[in-house]
């Protein structure tokens, strides 16, 4: 259990407080701020739900049975089939950090003031996120609009006692067993909070965030394995100087690329020994256009970035309680936003992946790579070196093309028609997760790759930065020999990529 602690108030939160309980396992606290505007909007639902005028989710049915009236008596029954209902999920299990961060989100909106849940509800669910209890929540059943509706209940479902859920060592348990250990009694809830705990954008909003900072690192890592294939393939680092890039295309991503190249290619003996070359007057696109393709993803993440935090501020419920105190219905729910981003980081993200194959592939082929042994292998013909490997490489760019094509212009009425468009959000988000594995292991390839060319240049002499990376590399994936097992040199690498730029890389 990390010893950081992030405090839910009334005014959201931000991206790194996501990340730390959702990948660190940071707790959380209740402001008390938080918990007095709970209080008090909750007694204007108590308000309305004694009212004889009918109110929304809390005197009515939901979705198409919204004109139904439900009477007092029946009112937590409701609550109670409203959250079994709808925890329909099939599938695989979401993974752990997405439903902690879920539920992070949604304790978020419910210590907003704005949703009419009781302050035990939030204090119910920071236990269960300090007490390290996941609900098992499955891949599909959410359409990303009335919120990510079956995921958000599978984990209120557990809040109540019942459904599934693993422990802190990641095994599943009972729940009764492991509220019980935790010192948690399950909710009985009210009016309005069953609703109040499943009508959110939390699920895709939660991939997106996760997403964010896995791309950020590997925007750095996309840097330094296209700056090692440039020595590998006897290329020139001219094309990055800075006079050619924030003065005549001054995209901040692209700058920021281009630098870091440079950077990295700095003191290169490699570089250095074909400057005077006149016969090379351009390199490859793949080489001389990396910076414009990794600088678009970067850019393409500040501004998703941008999106998830105006969605890390909103209040996101139906209905939900204004400053004056009406409780008011609206289609703050729609994952438009959230799914749109969703789908824009996957289209360059699987492009990156996509120009780095195509350095992989030149560093293999004898007539494209500048004397290097077809396929780097070490007695080409007995051995075939790396060659399977860039089918691999390939096989995951192909399918990060596909998985770019995106969800969101997809829509499935549901409810009877009352939902006749939804977002797919969470299905931009689940396909997003899978481009960002496939691009970790597309770059953890070239790395391979472009390591065993620049050794193969000896005795040139690469830049610091890239002796420094492949030292790194060589603790866990040996250098050039015959042909051998490659498949756990290739999961070794990827660990490597994870360590390389950024901090804060997931685990498969």
């Amino acid at each position: 259990m990390s010893s950081h602690v992030v405090f839910i108030s009334t005014h959201g939160m931000t991206i790194d407080d996501v990340l730390a309980v959702a990948r660190h396992d940071a707790r959380v606290e209740i402001t008390p701020e938080a918990l007095a505007a709970m209080a008090r909007t909750r007694a204007q639902v108590e308000a309305l739900a004694a009212s004889p005028t009918p109110a929304y989710g809390i005197s009515t049915g939901f979705g198409a049975l919204a004109t139904t009236h439900i009477p007092v008596e029946q009112r937590v029954q409701l609550q109670r089939s409203l959250v079994r209902s709808h925890a329909a999920g099939m599938g695989p299990e979401v993974e752990r950090e997405v439903v902690r961060a879920l539920m992070l989100l949604r304790l978020k909106t419910l210590c907003s003031g704005r949703t009419g849940a009781r302050p035990i509800v939030a204090e119910t669910m920071a236990a269960m996120l300090n007490a390290g209890i996941t609900p098992i929540v499955h891949e599909f059943g959410s359409l990303g609009c009335s919120g990510d509706l079956a995921p958000l209940a599978h984990c209120a479902l557990v809040l109540m006692g019942e459904g599934r859920a693993n422990g802190p060592d990641g095994t599943e348990q009972a729940v009764d067993a492991l509220l019980a250990d935790a010192g948690i009694t399950p909710v009985e809830l009210h009016e309005k909070e069953g609703l109040a705990l499943i009508n959110g954008t939390d699920g895709m909003l939660a991939m997106l965030i996760l997403a964010i900072a896995d791309l950020e690192q590997l925007a750095d890592v996309a840097d330094i394995t296209a700056a090692m294939s440039v020595e590998g393939l006897l290329g020139t680092d001219a094309v990055f100087r800075p006079e050619l890039h924030e003065p005549l295309r001054p995209h901040p991503g692209q700058v920021t690329s281009a630098a870091r190249m440079r950077a990295h290619l700095s003191g290169s003996g490699i570089v250095a020994s074909h400057k005077e070359d006149d016969s090379r007057v351009q390199d490859a696109y793949s080489l001389r256009c990396a910076p414009q393709v990794t600088g678009g993803l970067r850019d393409t993440i500040a501004h998703t970035r941008t999106v998830a935090e105006r969605e890390l501020a909103a209040a996101i419920d139906n209905p939900v309680v204004l400053d004056d105190g009406t409780v008011s219905s609206n289609g703050n729910f729609h994952g438009a936003p959230v799914a749109y981003v969703l789908d824009f980081l996957a289209i360059p993200a699987a492009d990156v992946g996509s120009m780095s194959e195509r350095r992989t592939d030149r560093m293999l082929d004898k007539a494209r790579s500048h004397g290097l042994p077809p396929f780097l292998a070490d007695d080409p013909g007995v051995d075939s070196g790396l060659m399977i490997a860039q089918y691999t490489q390939a096989a995951l760019v192909s399918e990060n093309k596909r998985l770019a094509a995106p969800a969101s212009v997809d829509s499935i009425p549901s409810s009877a028609m009352q939902e006749d468009h939804v977002s797919m959000g969470w299905h931009a988000g689940r396909k997003l997760r899978q481009v960002v594995d496939n691009l970790r292991r597309i770059l953890s390839i070239e790395l391979v790759t472009a390591a065993r060319a620049i050794e193969l240049r000896a005795p040139l002499e690469p830049s610091p930065a890239s002796r420094s990376v492949i030292e790194a590399l060589r603790t866990t994936v040996p250098g050039s020999g015959p042909d051998r097992f490659l498949a756990p040199e290739l999961a070794a690498a990827v660990d490597v990529v994870r360590s390389l730029g950024r901090e804060d890389g997931r685990d498969d």
